[in-house]
């Protein structure tokens, strides 16, 4: 299993650089780490490592931080434990506390190899599982009994078979992360990592280190180097969810290793890289592009093969369906639904789509007074009644810019004007909104509003 990276942990330099090169003379990648809040930090901030080699005794942080840190940021990474100071009682102690194996100092070249190799093999068997579990619990959740759904599935496993790069679009919360892994489920590259990025969750000045990777140094803070998605997703597929926020610089770079297949890496060199883009957004790539705040030669490249997912709306039959395997999830099999609360749920708008109706499924299994779940026990905010009379504007009362003005910018004045009518009740917010709280709090987020500065009422 060349390649296979290897974190050793190790505070006495000479033996440090012993291992490293023994390990890498039998086609390890190895990383180095002089203490254990170093190697906590790598932890912390990288894909996890095949295995981990930690020295006990340690300054900052011991052997035994490293071992806990491990298990917690990376369960299926075996440790190894070696020390100067064996003895059986710390031997029993670190494999209770979960250890793959113990070595006392000094060991030979050949024991610790023949201990790694079966430790990279215990790695490899554990990622291998879970992908696997992964593939079934993902093929799972795909339900299409509407039309319109069964026709999205359908494209998705015939454009699997391709290379074609492919641009989901639908409203937020309809499933596209489900489709893209289906996708990836059906492809030639299914034994390769699937990597996700949400492009509106990263901060733009971290978003192309993100991406591309950064050498040590590169910028203040950069202490060690970093591997960016593309390189994670190597030989596989990267999914990038809302497309539609990454601004124009990174959109030149992203289109750039689309046509080349290189990556340049932040403050480094260019690697090539052997990756399926699957791209996702909830906004109108069209209209970004006719406004000039998407690049069109990127659009042409990312809409290969455009997929549509319909919005709970328009796929009514898949209502109870869904909302039964979530009740069945939270709740167990024994949990039941009255024929009521299904018709109450297909009446509703469900502006949130799928992500909403799991949302409500949990909350009721949460807060149920029975082993039958009734429309009485909705919510009052999640009910029917939400999508309440249309609104009516009158064209002639409303006063817009000669020069124009921006959509966002409006929403963003109408959260906070909602917000401050309400005193701050976020809830009360919502329903004067007439969206979920949730997808309130979303909006919040995304324009960088706080309670705080859009909860006083006018004149407070």
């Amino acid at each position: 299993m060349p390649g296979d990276r290897v974190l050793v942990v190790e505070d006495d330099p000479s033996l440090r650089e012993v291992i490293a090169f023994q390990l890498g003379d039998a086609g390890c990648d190895v990383i180095r780490c002089a203490d254990g809040a170093e190697a906590i930090a790598f932890l912390t901030d990288q894909p996890p490592p095949a295995v981990v080699i930690t020295d006990v005794k340690m300054p900052r942080a011991d052997g035994f931080e490293v071992l806990a840190a491990a298990r917690r940021l990376a369960p299926q990474t075996p440790v190894l434990m070696i020390t100067a100071f064996g003895s059986v009682e710390l031997a029993v102690e670190a494999m209770r506390k979960g250890a793959f194996d113990f070595v006392s100092k000094p060991f030979h070249k050949d024991q610790l190899l023949l201990t790694v190799d079966k430790a990279r093999e215990h790695w490899r068997l554990a990622t291998e599982n879970a992908r696997l579990k992964q593939r079934v619990t993902e093929h799972d959740e795909i339900i299409a009994v509407s039309a319109s759904m069964r026709e999205v599935l359908q494209q998705a496993r015939q454009v699997a078979q391709t290379s074609a790069t492919v641009l989901l679009l639908g409203e937020s919360g309809t499933g596209k992360e489900v489709i893209a892994r289906e996708i990836h489920r059906c492809s030639d590259r299914a034994a390769s990592p699937l990597v996700a990025l949400n492009c509106a969750a990263i901060p733009r000045d971290l978003l192309e280190s993100e991406l591309f990777g950064h050498a040590r140094g590169a910028f203040t803070g950069a202490t060690r180097e970093r591997q960016g998605r593309f390189a994670a997703a190597d030989g596989g597929t990267l999914f990038l969810d809302e497309i539609g926020d990454l601004d124009e610089a990174l959109q030149a770079k992203l289109l750039r290793v689309l046509e080349e297949r290189r990556v340049d890496v932040v403050g480094g060199g260019s690697i090539a890289v052997n990756v399926r883009i699957i791209a996702a957004t909830h906004q109108d790539l069209a209209s970004l592009v006719r406004e000039g705040r998407f690049r069109q030669d990127l659009f042409f490249r990312l809409s290969v093969v455009p997929l549509r997912l319909p919005a709970l709306r328009a796929r009514r039959q898949d209502i109870p369906v869904l909302f039964g395997r979530y009740v069945r999830q939270f709740g167990g099999p024994d949990l039941k639904v009255t024929p009521a609360l299904f018709a109450a749920l297909e009446a509703r708008a469900w502006p949130g789509n799928v992500r909403e109706l799991r949302n409500v499924a949990e909350r009721m299994v949460a807060l149920r007074r029975a082993d039958v779940l009734d429309a009485t026990d909705l919510p009052a905010e999640d009910a029917p009644a939400m999508a309440a009379e249309p609104l009516e504007l009158d064209p002639a009362r409303l006063r817009l810019p000669a020069d124009g003005i921006s959509l966002e910018e409006l929403e963003k004045a109408v959260v906070i004007h909602a917000i401050e009518h309400n005193g701050g009740n976020l809830s009360a917010a919502a329903r004067f909104l007439r969206v979920p709280r949730h997808i309130l709090v979303y909006r919040m987020e995304k324009f960088g509003i706080s309670r705080g500065s859009a909860g006083r009422k006018p004149g407070a």
